[in-house]
């Protein structure tokens, strides 16, 4: 017992010691959760090594960096069908072949007046306007008709100064003065020039000399043959040498505006000839040639204008019209194919090369363009060789199924990879098999299997699997395909099973024997079931 004196002391130094023990083991606890262990240390270092070889990708995490599968094609292999299988399915054969081609285009467009055969009727002096002849918008008037008449005080004048030069000429002519005479014939001159300028028709000027009075009323006439698209002469309406009266359309010769699509844009030119139809004259052909490719393209469309130039007899081609165009361009002589003769796989283009006997070979080639039914071929092929021309589609799922099944070989059932694994390398038993009925088909199917020993003699006692497989078509949109069948035995080495096989087509086969937990045979072969996909 602490004697009373020291009871402070001890209390204090109590108090102190538990203190000291309490932050010690908080301190060892801390310690312990925040130091990683050896292998935590050996794990992160790896980490960070691991890490520190990937490429660091911006905007992300060097761990979250994704890995892109390589993508193909899926492979192709050649096949051979028999001759049955051919005719099954339709099979076609066609020859590659040179041949001259032309393409050809087809496109719309729409018929509007010739902007170079358009006339403006004005007059360069200003007046009023008395009578009118052309008196409608549409009306056809030819050249040298008489459009309206015109008075005009300038015009007055010029044509009073023009007799009165022309009198005076005729007086001094037989002057003696030096000079007078030639002065006198000078001032006619102008006059009548000025008279010109004015586009006074020489007709008027010629009445004008017969007459010998001035004309008040001055007819203006044509200057072209054509419609009259644009009309603003009235009676008595003062007119400035800036007023358009008339607009005169020369249709003997039009244009079509037509509109080509983007894609086809490089195979136009100037120059070339296309033929133009219209509904309404069933049969008849209007000839014209390109007469320019205007340069810009319709945003909304995506088309190219291009103007083509005809000759318009019968004027049966009015501005406005919806008109068919037809195009063609030669190409020159060019190996071809019929166009049903290829195949459109993925990112490919091939053909199904026959080389007899049943014996088929996809081969990938290089697309020219289609010209009608054929298709021009730039490389891949040559002429002269034998081709598909239809049930490609089919023919294509079995070189899938071909190139698929070289890959593919199924573990025996029930036994797991090691199974196979293990199996000996020289087979102890001789597999047949057959199909009830055969070939076998789409839905039931009974499977018989004959095991033998190499001296011929039946074996008993074993376990007998069928696999039937069919690998996917992504072309079809078909998913893989596996049925298994399990044999029983029904003595004398046969052994019989039933499956259903979900597809018509090529199905890769395995059997499989077992025997005391050994496979003693294993068979690899192809069946083709009928039926359809």
């Amino acid at each position: 017992m602490p004697r009373p004196g020291n009871t402070g002391a001890f209390w204090i130094t109590l108090f102190t010691a538990v203190a000291f023990v309490i932050v010690a083991a908080a301190f060892w606890w801390r310690q312990n959760q925040e130091a990683p262990s050896g292998a935590e240390q050996q794990m992160s270092a790896a980490a960070k090594t691991e890490n520190a070889a990937k490429p660091n990708m911006p905007g992300m995490a060097m761990s979250e960096a994704p890995a892109t599968p390589a993508q193909s094609e899926v492979p192709l292999a050649p096949i051979q069908l028999t001759p049955q299988r051919m005719q099954s399915i339709g099979v076609q054969i066609g020859q590659v072949e040179y041949k001259a081609v032309s393409d050809e285009l087809r496109f719309y467009g729409n018929v509007q007046a010739n902007e170079r055969r358009l006339a403006y009727v004005q007059t360069r002096f200003a007046g009023w306007i008395r009578q009118v002849y052309a008196d409608a918008t549409g009306d056809f008037v030819r050249k040298g008709q008489p459009l309206f008449t015109i008075y005009s005080p300038d015009l007055v004048t010029t044509e009073q100064e023009y007799l009165l030069a022309k009198t005076n000429a005729a007086a001094m002519h037989q002057s003696s003065v030096n000079g007078v005479a030639s002065g006198a014939e000078s001032l006619f001159g102008a006059a009548k020039e000025r008279l010109l300028q004015w586009e006074i028709p020489p007709s008027e000027i010629a009445k004008l000399d017969a007459t010998g009075k001035v004309i008040t009323d001055l007819t203006i006439n044509s200057p072209v043959s054509g419609y009259v698209t644009e009309k603003n002469a009235l009676p008595n309406m003062y007119v400035q040498p800036d007023t358009k009266l008339y607009t005169v359309a020369d249709l003997s010769e039009v244009w079509v505006l037509a509109q080509v699509f983007q894609n086809d844009a490089g195979k136009i030119k100037p120059g070339d000839s296309a033929e133009v139809t219209v509904d309404a004259y069933p049969g008849k052909v209007f000839a014209g040639r390109v007469d320019y490719v205007l340069p810009q393209v319709d945003t909304m469309t995506r088309t190219l204008p291009v103007r083509l130039v005809l000759a318009n007899p019968g004027l049966k081609l009015r501005p406005g019209m919806y008109v068919n165009v037809g195009l063609k361009l030669p190409l020159g002589r060019q190996l071809t194919v019929p166009a049903s003769a290829v195949f459109h796989s993925g990112t490919r283009s091939l053909i199904f090369a026959y080389s007899g006997d049943g014996n088929i070979e996809p081969r990938e080639i290089e697309l020219g363009p289609r010209v009608g039914d054929r298709q021009v071929i730039l490389k891949g092929t040559r002429a002269g060789e034998q081709i598909v021309t239809s049930a490609n589609f089919l023919i294509d799922s079995e070189a899938q199924l071909q190139a698929a099944a070289g890959a593919f070989t199924p573990p025996p059932p029930g036994a797991g990879g090691a199974a196979a694994m293990n199996a000996p390398a020289q087979a102890q038993a001789t597999v047949e098999l057959t199909t009830d009925p055969n070939p076998p088909h789409k839905g039931s199917n009974t499977v018989r299997v004959k095991l033998t020993s190499q001296n011929g003699q039946p074996i008993t006692g074993a376990q007998v699997t069928v696999t039937f497989f069919m690998p996917a078509m992504a072309a079809m949109g078909m998913s893989a395909m596996k049925t298994v069948v399990n044999a029983s035995e029904k003595g004398s080495g046969m052994y019989e099973g039933k499956g259903d096989l979900g597809s018509g087509g090529t199905w890769q086969v395995t059997v499989t024997a077992m025997q005391n937990g050994q496979a003693i045979a294993t068979k690899h072969l192809t069946v083709n079931a009928t039926g359809g996909m």
